[in-house]
């Protein structure tokens, strides 16, 4: 497999990187290495000057070196006295500099060509004497090539091991990706509810595994919810249908007509419950309009409220939120079903009240979620009043309180 894509960033960083660092030490040791290389050879030129000097001595004011001592110097080390060579042996390559350096009188280093010259005065009474001394840089240069090949040669494997080790190691971590794709390919869309099931993470991607995982998790919830809704929908519009279709076979087995006003009344209901259903399964819903409380509660028949409580929800989205919650109340009432509404600066608060069982603690939002039933029944009514109310800025909440209570919070104007 080449190197592409995340793996090949990884190792080409890992490269450059090794790179540059190995550029920066070959270059730094070249540095130091020249550097202590030109100090070896001016301490080796100063030592020789100083052998030389010990050999140059004032013998009845005369001036002579002693004998047998100065020899091995004859070619790398030269006497002048008064600017006249009085011990060594010139040649031709560095005898101009060599001169210039035993007249100077100067204490000084000069490089000439492959070859470092020092010349050192020496203090003897009444005469101006200079000892001059070479030495040749040619082995200290070789030994500096050398020394920088090896580094490069030695640079270039740590490069290379670098780009290996990277390699290796980027492949080990993105084997579980791998293993990832591979099964997501495998499962395809027919398999939903298989999971990765790396086990506890033990890097970065295996956490990665894990967020996965709970990501399918949600998305399996709400593909399951979204197949409920159909269920929703059917439960919400059974009653209106169910109620249509006696009428009719009422009014075919007796012969009467089907009245027109109870024939009006469940089509607005079935079309008021279609609508905002869908509505709220679309996030839909319209958050500007607004409607009295009162007209709507008599158009579903329960009781009587302040004709001043106006919330700002359409009137359509205020029946379906509460009939569902009526209906719910007078299928587990044993006797009544009362509703009361209360208005606050910014809501209006409506309970919706029976003497039935009511709601244990732990049912409290598990009632809201479709398919829970305390009976035999579908359990979607109250699912379907969540979904709307949350669509719309309305809040329902269940209350544990030995009856069966449910508060409405309804946005105001």
């Amino acid at each position: 497999m080449g190197l592409t894509g995340f793996r090949g960033r990884i190792v080409s960083l890992a490269v450059l990187t090794a790179t540059l660092v190995v550029a920066v030490l070959v270059v730094l040791s070249h540095v130091l290495l020249t550097r202590a290389t030109e100090a070896d050879t001016r301490t080796l030129a100063r030592t020789r000057a100083e052998a030389v000097a010990a050999t140059v001595e004032v013998v009845a004011g005369e001036l002579r070196l002693v004998e047998g001592t100065g020899d091995a110097f004859d070619t790398v080390a030269w006497v002048y006295a008064d600017g006249r060579l009085i011990d060594g042996v010139l040649h031709p390559p560095t005898a101009d500099d060599v001169q210039q350096l035993g007249r100077s009188g100067r204490n000084e280093f000069v490089t000439t060509r492959r070859f470092l010259l020092y010349g050192a005065p020496l203090p003897v009474q009444g005469r101006h004497v200079t000892v001059v001394v070479m030495v040749d840089l040619a082995p200290y240069e070789r030994s500096e090539q050398r020394s920088l090949v090896m580094s490069l040669i030695l640079g270039a494997f740590a490069i290379v091991l670098a780009g290996v080790i990277a390699y290796v190691g980027v492949s080990r971590s993105l084997h579980v990706v791998r293993r990832m794709s591979a099964l997501a390919d495998e499962w395809g869309d027919h398999d939903p509810d298989r999971r990765f099931r790396m086990g506890p993470p033990r890097d970065e991607f295996g956490e990665l595994a894990q967020t996965f995982d709970r990501l399918l998790d949600r998305v399996s919830d709400a593909i399951a919810d979204e197949r409920r809704l159909t269920d929703e929908i059917a439960h919400e519009l059974r009653t209106p249908m169910a109620v249509l279709r006696g009428e009719a076979q009422l009014a075919e087995l007796t012969g009467s007509e089907v009245a027109p006003e109870l024939v009006r009344a469940e089509t607005d209901r079935l079309s008021t419950a279609v609508t905002a259903i869908l509505d709220a399964a679309r996030s839909r819903m319209p958050r500007e309009a607004s409607c009295l409380l009162a007209p709507v509660l008599e158009q579903i028949g329960y009781g009587e409220l302040p004709p001043d409580l106006e919330v700002a929800v359409p009137a359509d989205v205020a029946v379906a939120v509460l009939a569902p919650l009526l209906d719910n109340a007078s299928h587990h009432a044993r006797s009544a079903v009362s509703l009361t509404a209360e208005g606050y600066d910014d809501h209006v608060l409506v309970r919706v009240l029976d003497d039935g069982p009511g709601f244990r603690e732990d049912d409290l939002e598990r009632v809201f979620t479709p398919g829970h039933s305390r009976t035999n029944g579908h359990g979607l009514g109250l699912a379907v009043v969540r979904r709307i109310a949350t669509a719309t800025g309305i809040t329902v909440r269940a209350i544990a309180d030995g009856r069966g209570h449910v508060e409405v919070r309804f946005p105001r104007r």
